[in-house]
């Protein structure tokens, strides 16, 4: 028999838990038992509706079928003769609703059915969970797209670390996490809000602590001249947990843009690398001359010579031989960075 109390339990935490209607719930679970019963009852024509009033713990099975002289399908249409002496009530044509639900519940079937009506609710009951949650956390960020939000880890849940955002659990997906971050409860940190669309079909917010534009707008929380234009980021590269480079320009002539990006005692560059993890930070000043500035995104190596092949994106850079490891740095990082905001290809060999 069905436990309507057990039921109503579960529809009213859910229902409270996860700000979704009861009324929602309900209609999940009827439209199971409709299809418990197309699978058991092998009627996958029928014409059904199910009611179920957990309060009056009742549910009612009606099975709709219509009224015809011969019958040829016996899941949708019945005969006068079957109608007996309630034939003379109907006309032809007319839909004659039949009360199905003791037939169910004492039929030998009846095990398997419920089992299937409650596996098909729990899975649409699991998807509608999803669903909240996810509309939930884009009505938080819809209007924060871009920016980036302090938050304090929760928990850590195998491969998700929850963050606690006044009082929401917010997720962040192990693809958009940092390994050398510290995810400790009550550890505070930034998430930049890298996607917040919908539309009639789905849904999707992306938070992550691996964009170069979360570098950029910690900077901008540090460096106040960022807001007001005075210095520009012009370029940025980034391999989270590794290095990041960037390239800094001034619209004034007398104010230094590195100078301003790492100020006095390196305290504005070094709080943005605590905010990151103790990730490596390379500010390099901004030039027109091609040339120079593929040089100083290689700093802190010293660089011979560079040739300029404009035509093919290529850069040929030659080095002392005891500069190159610097120029070159773990797994050619430096590399990668460098050619990353330059916008050439470059080849480093030794003089």
């Amino acid at each position: 028999m069905i436990d309507f109390k057990k039921i109503k339990e579960a529809v009213d935490f859910i229902s409270k838990e996860k700000k979704i209607p009861k009324e929602e719930l309900i209609e999940v679970i009827e439209s199971a038992i409709k299809t418990a019963y197309r699978k058991d009852f092998l009627n996958k024509d029928a014409n059904l509706s199910v009611k179920l009033d957990l309060d009056k713990k009742e549910i009612e099975i009606i099975v709709e079928k219509e009224v015809v002289k011969e019958v040829k399908n016996p899941y949708t249409q019945i005969s006068f003769d079957d109608l007996g002496e309630d034939a003379e009530n109907f006309e032809e044509g007319d839909i004659v609703e039949i009360d199905e639900t003791e037939n169910i519940m004492n039929s030998k079937f009846w095990e398997s059915f419920w089992r299937i009506a409650s596996w098909a609710a729990r899975q649409v009951i699991i998807q509608k969970i999803s669903d909240a949650e996810k509309n939930k956390i884009y009505n938080i960020f819809k209007d924060k797209k871009w920016e980036i939000i302090p938050m304090k880890v929760d928990m850590v849940e195998w491969w998700k670390v929850i963050f606690d955002y006044n009082w929401d659990k917010i997720p962040l997906p192990k693809q958009e996490q940092v390994s050398r971050d510290n995810y400790t409860p009550w550890a505070r940190k930034y998430l930049y809000v890298k996607e917040a669309s919908k539309d009639d079909e789905w849904v999707k917010v992306v938070l992550t602590r691996k964009a170069p534009e979360l570098v950029v707008k910690i900077f901008e929380s540090y460096v106040p001249e960022l807001l007001d234009w005075t210095i520009e980021i012009v370029k940025i590269a980034r391999i989270a947990w590794v290095k990041t480079k960037l390239v800094v320009i001034s619209n004034y002539e007398e104010i230094d843009p590195v100078w301003t990006m790492i100020w006095q005692k390196w305290i504005r560059v070094k709080s943005v690398m605590d905010e990151i993890g103790g990730e490596r930070i390379d500010v390099i000043p901004y030039s027109e001359d091609e040339a120079v500035l593929v040089k100083n995104s290689l700093s802190p190596a010293e660089i011979v010579s560079v040739e300029i092949d404009d035509e093919n994106k290529k850069a040929f850079v030659v080095t002392k031989p005891w500069e190159k490891s610097k120029a070159v740095w773990k797994n050619w990082v430096n590399i990668k960075l460098a050619s990353e905001i330059t916008w050439y290809n470059i080849d480093i060999k030794e003089d």
